[in-house]
């Protein structure tokens, strides 16, 4: 399937977007927002929101370099390391995007839902989409390593940025968070 890079701009404009709307509304309407950071304490509160920052910077450096500042061509190149270039990179780079924005965009809604209502399934729900936003933000990484392994233009400071990204998404959100969340 052949992606085009002012597709894969638009769809990161509009999901990205509704990642932070998803985050004023939800926090707009959090009954308890202080029950959103489950059993983390107060002091790793204060420990983790700056990752959030430097997460989004990361996330931004990435998107930037691959969808702005580099040819279209080096989009189309893009390839797993296990595998070659085949011009398909533009589908496998809105995967591994639709991979991140998407479960973001729902994280804080589902977590809501999940102590508003406690069903025995909304754990499941909340888990599942944050385990999503961590094979999305995997497959990033795995994305930005083979354009630095190919010495394509920008691939340390996309792998930095993945790296970035997954400090605060898999680290303290996907593993650190939910072993922490009083389900």
């Amino acid at each position: 399937m052949q992606v085009s890079r002012n597709f894969v701009r638009i769809f990161i404009m509009i999901f990205g977007t509704l990642v932070l709307v998803s985050y004023v509304y939800g926090l707009s309407h959090a009954s308890d927002k202080d029950a959103l950071w489950g059993g983390v304490s107060s002091s790793m509160v204060t420990f983790i929101v700056p990752f959030m920052f430097l997460a989004a910077f990361g996330f931004l450096m990435y998107w930037w370099i691959i969808l702005y500042q580099n040819d279209s061509s080096v989009m189309e190149s893009l390839r797993w390391p296990w595998g070659e270039s085949d011009g398909g990179g533009g589908a496998r780079l809105l995967l591994a995007f639709a991979l991140v924005v998407i479960p973001s965009a729902l994280w804080l809604e589902a977590t809501i839902f999940h102590i508003e209502n406690e069903y025995s399934w909304t754990p499941i729900l909340v888990i599942g989409v944050l385990v999503l936003a961590c094979v999305g933000n995997i497959l990033m990484g795995l994305l930005a390593y083979s354009v630095y392994v190919d010495k394509l233009p920008g691939g340390g400071k996309m792998l930095l940025g993945s790296i970035f990204l997954g400090i605060q998404c898999i680290i303290f959100d996907g593993i650190y968070w939910n072993l922490k969340f009083p389900w």
